[in-house]
């Protein structure tokens, strides 16, 4: 019998990317989300169930339905709104929902809780970033992924609940959320509008989809990685500016502008990950360079936007 697989925030970036590789590998698998997929992220053999994680009846109805082996949490969006701007509601729409999730699975079958964690958690401490730094979030959306990956370890070592954090960093590749940056400097140069950057200083750590894929599945029903943080990127630096030159020099098209746009407020600007814990707890390092990722992405934006 296959085993079962439930992927929360299955219809968004990451979690279609990753059912579309447990489809080939024969889970039976659950796509938990509020909406639908988008155009072009339906996968045929999914069961999609839609819920707010937030009501708690109706989820507590379809988890008692149903044991799961695995669970992914890939819920919520990347929001670095601060608390006075609405920040109270990304916490609660990351954080409780999440809690809720925890409290209403049924355990006892369960192997592996992968919590999907962000860079953010550090904020603005010295990179490389190690996961035995203490970590130092700056807006509600990176406080409540540490207040999860607390609440977790926390699980695992008083209860035993199989749960694995990863850190990711910038991840990147084909059929990405339109309004993220590599998606958005990418559009604007295919249809050649003026691409409007920030000085483009920042140093940042980009790790494609394939890769990060693959680190997940190497965590499932693995007891080395229980209560464990595990940074997943691709530990190689390199700033905004050179990335975005990147792009417009692949394509062809007119230099960015840059330095049109402000920081954002606070902004990290130097961030990239130390990756040894990966290479080490789970023989992973990543396989797809830059430049070949970025070629892959363009290429599927090019036939799609």
């Amino acid at each position: 019998m296959n085993e079962n697989l439930l992927i929360v925030g299955g219809t968004g970036f990451l979690g279609f990317h990753f059912a579309k590789e447990a489809l080939k590998r024969n889970y039976n698998i659950y796509s938990l989300s509020t909406n639908p997929p988008v155009k072009g992220r339906f996968l045929s053999g999914i069961n999609y169930i839609y819920i707010d994680l937030l009501n708690k009846n109706a989820l507590l109805k379809f988890l008692g339905k149903t044991k799961f082996d695995y669970v992914i949490n890939f819920v919520g969006y990347v929001d670095h709104r601060f608390f006075k701007d609405g920040g109270e509601n990304v916490f609660e729409n990351h954080f409780t929902s999440t809690l809720n999730l925890i409290k209403f699975l049924q355990k006892d079958e369960l192997k592996t809780f992968l919590q999907v964690g962000s860079s953010d958690e550090y904020g603005n401490n010295k990179s490389p970033q190690s996961e035995n730094f203490r970590e130092s979030p700056i807006t509600p959306y990176s406080f409540a992924k540490v207040a999860l990956c607390h609440l977790l370890q926390m699980l695992y070592k008083t209860e035993k609940f199989p749960a694995v954090i990863i850190r990711l960093f910038l991840v990147y590749g084909p059929n990405q959320n339109q309004e993220r940056f590599l998606p958005t400097i990418i559009k604007k140069a295919i249809t050649d509008e003026k691409i409007l950057v920030s000085p483009g200083e920042q140093i940042r750590d980009f790790c494609y989809i394939d890769d990060v894929i693959e680190a997940i599945f190497l965590t499932l029903n693995n007891k080395r990685v229980y209560g464990e943080v595990i940074n997943i990127a691709s530990g190689e630096p390199i700033k905004i500016k050179k990335v975005v030159d990147c792009v417009t020099n692949f394509l062809n098209k007119n230099k960015a502008k840059f330095g049109a746009l402000n920081y954002r407020e606070k902004e990290s600007m130097n961030l990239f990950a130390d990756i040894n814990k990966a290479n080490q707890i789970l023989n992973w390092s990543p396989k797809i360079s830059l430049k070949e990722g970025l070629e892959r992405t363009i290429n599927w934006y090019q036939k799609n936007v």
